[in-house]
């Protein structure tokens, strides 16, 4: 199963960062947010990935490509570990780059995919959104498309308040983490949402989804949403809304952002122990 990853918009939430680096290569700690994306659909056994970028984000492709001179000088000052870990990064899987050359929304984006992923069920995973888990979340909804034989959408349980930020399903429960989905509501207001389950970033699609898209209207700002052609998915074949098991940080919020850093700061066995009595001190 091969893996898209849009990764071309501006970031706007993030200026004046972004305004000379793409979003996904805002980092924590050490490691830029959309490696963390790759890793998960590497270590769900894909190795086959497209990533679709725009303008000014040549610096994601110089990542995930080989720096000979970087290599060079780690060898001979005879640091391997770090030169490990950087000859790991370029040969993490086969991955491909195509530009979105018009900024016409996520719908677009993966329509851009078509060609690569041909006529084979793909994995979607948004470039701003990362899940810490046991099990990779990626992993999780391709064992589960390859058990029910539908689409999968990840979801989450969402804050009333907060719900009218998300795309909301609507459906039947299959099992405990499992639904099957009725329909799909884009931002509803929190009087008007059918459930508290929204849409996170992570897919596992069939390849009709690609007549779907291009089938679909562009609606407001002259984007083709994602959302749109998943409602009619759901309506001529069986598509799955999964609560997904493991904890999603949102890297276009600069709160979940911010917790992202400090939790993964914690988890790094340098630095763990001291951020965490630094914190307490704050705290305190």
């Amino acid at each position: 199963m091969k893996a898209v990853i849009p990764a071309a918009g501006l970031g706007t939430r993030f200026l004046p960062a972004t305004k000379a680096q793409p979003k996904e290569m805002l980092p924590l700690v050490d490691k830029p947010s959309i490696h963390f994306v790759v890793k998960e659909a590497v270590d769900s056994g894909i190795d086959d990935i497209l990533i679709i970028t725009g303008r000014g984000k040549r610096a994601i492709e110089d990542y995930f490509d080989r720096s000979i001179e970087l290599e060079t000088l780690l060898r001979e000052k005879g640091d391997k570990k770090q030169l490990a870990e950087i000859e790991e990064i370029s040969s993490m899987a086969d991955i491909h780059f195509i530009r979105q050359k018009e900024a016409k929304g996520l719908g677009h984006a993966v329509l851009c995919a078509e060609k690569h992923v041909g006529d084979e069920p793909f994995v979607v995973l948004l470039g701003d959104d990362i899940v810490f888990s046991s099990v990779p979340c990626t992993k999780q909804c391709v064992d589960l498309y390859n058990r029910h034989h539908g689409a999968i959408i990840a979801v989450e349980e969402v804050p009333r308040q907060m719900i009218s930020s998300y795309g909301v399903v609507k459906g039947n429960k299959v099992s405990e983490n499992l639904l099957l989905i009725d329909d799909l509501v884009e931002k509803p207001s929190p009087d008007k949402a059918p459930s508290n389950l929204g849409i996170l970033g992570r897919y596992v699609l069939p390849p009709e989804i690609f007549q779907l898209l291009k089938d679909t209207k562009s609606g407001k700002n002259n984007e083709i949403q994602l959302t749109d052609a998943l409602r009619k998915l759901a309506k001529i074949q069986k598509t799955y809304a999964y609560i997904i098991q493991g904890k999603r940080y949102d890297l276009g919020n600069k709160l979940d952002y911010m917790k992202a850093s400090i939790d993964y700061a914690l988890f790094r066995h340098e630095i763990g122990r001291d951020l965490k009595e630094h914190l307490k001190a704050v705290l305190k």
